[in-house]
């Protein structure tokens, strides 16, 4: 064998006398080879699903057919975009990777009268030579209803006209998180360079920035360079800007220049529309009942009618479960009683990421004023948004008491009276678990 690619491609075809070609088709289509590396394979997988359900049912079978090729055991590494990323040394400035996200186009998302404004102008934006026409565009609306999608079908779509121009994607946090560290590190300038010499600036979630001082004035002078070259910028939000209490009046009529489109949850037509579509994507045959018993009962968003479809999906290939009503109602049920309720550990992920600490210190007893706070937060949110005794809340951080975490609990809750700013910072931190989780 030549290269590492022909050894996965001989375990596909071993793949294939072992389980049926759906199953091959469904959950291998979007492995690629990475290398091997002592004794590991290493594969990538973007989608995080597919990966999940490669991780828990299919790794047995790839580990079995390489020890049949090398006559040894090798242990397989299978890698997400980010963990690919981390793997190279690089953090990748475009969604999906340099080749973007062949999922995200203006082709697969499923248009209504919720989002026509923002899919016309976010193709209208892609196609153009120049940020002149709606610059910035500013698409807002609640999350799970295709804000991302649109990010990254304009890059996917631009890329491929104007393959030479310079496109950066940043997620508004990650935007503030690397500001931080660069500016730190006494690389400010190569901060500023990234950004401003971009053809495309594509923000996700920029409610993040609104509320701290400097990472504003920062985006200010961004927006201005681009803006006055001539270069689009596009940007999400959960909000409209009007809404975000804590963002500088000058960023806030700069936002507002171009054109705002918000995004609403579909309605019936729609849904009906972006489960066909999602179903042949994915290779689905649903029959016409239970297209329509999804389309009446999953109502909320997008992301959620496409994890009820992986569901499905899941229940179909590896339980063999027909799809009728009746499993359709079991799996459905099942994506309600979740009620998209986070678990501690995510807040705790989320709050780390946030105030830049990592989970050891703020589960332990590190006392110093940021560290006790962002706990006292994560407390918070914990009893908040996933209602568990406060027994087992301190148990989240190393035993803390019941008087530790009732503190905490009242601390928090007289400062959220008090502070105007810590109450936006905790709404947007609730806003990006709930939009991510």
């Amino acid at each position: 064998m030549n290269s590492y690619a022909d050894v996965w491609a001989a375990v596909m075809t071993r793949l294939r006398t072992k389980l049926s070609d759906t199953t091959v088709n469904t959950w291998f289509d979007e492995i690629e080879v990475v290398t091997m590396e002592d004794s590991a394979f290493v594969l990538h997988c973007g989608n995080a699903f597919k990966k999940s359900v490669i991780e828990k049912s299919y790794l047995q079978h790839i580990k079995t057919e390489l020890k049949d090729i090398f006559s040894t055991d090798l242990e397989v590494k299978l890698l997400d975009d980010d963990m690919l990323a981390a793997y190279h040394g690089v953090r990748p400035d475009y969604p999906g990777g340099p080749d973007g996200s062949e999922g995200f186009t203006f082709e697969t998302f499923v248009t209504g009268p919720q989002n026509i404004l923002a899919y016309s102008a976010a193709r209208s934006v892609a196609e153009a030579t120049s940020g002149r026409t709606y610059n910035p565009l500013f698409i807002y609306g609640d999350s799970g209803l295709g804000k991302t999608h649109l990010l990254y079908a304009i890059s996917h779509l631009r890329r491929k006209l104007f393959p030479n121009q310079k496109i950066v994607y940043i997620k508004g946090e990650d935007f503030i998180n690397e500001f931080v560290e660069l500016v730190r590190a006494g690389r400010g300038s190569e901060f500023r360079a990234k950004y401003r010499d971009a053809d495309l600036l594509l923000v996700d979630d920029i409610q993040f920035v609104a509320g701290k001082e400097q990472v504003q004035n920062e985006f200010f002078h961004t927006f201005n360079s681009l803006h006055e070259a001539g270069h689009q910028i596009v940007m999400t939000s959960d909000r409209p800007p009007r809404e975000m209490t804590l963002l500088d009046d000058r960023l806030r009529t700069r936002f507002e220049w171009g054109l705002m489109a918000d995004i609403t949850p579909p309605d019936y037509e729609t849904r009906l529309a972006i489960i066909k579509n999602r179903a042949a994507f994915m290779n689905l045959d649903l029959p016409d009942s239970v297209t329509n018993y999804i389309a009446e009962n999953i109502t909320s968003n997008v992301r959620q009618i496409e994890g009820t479809l992986n569901k499905i999906s899941a229940f179909w290939d590896l339980e063999g479960r027909q799809l009728d009503e009746e499993s359709v109602s079991r799996a459905i049920q099942d994506m309600l009683e979740k009620d998209s309720v986070p678990s501690p550990a995510v807040i705790i992920s989320h709050i780390c990421k946030y105030y830049n600490i990592d989970e050891e210190t703020l589960r332990g007893k590190n006392q110093s004023h940021g560290v006790a706070n962002a706990r006292q937060v994560a407390m918070y949110l914990i009893r908040d948004m996933v209602k568990i005794p406060l027994a087992e809340i301190g148990r989240e951080f190393g035993g803390k008491d019941h008087s530790t975490v009732l503190h905490s609990l009242n601390k928090v809750q007289q400062q959220l009276r008090t502070d105007p700013a810590f109450k936006e910072t905790i709404n947007a931190i609730i806003s990006n678990i709930n939009a991510r989780h």
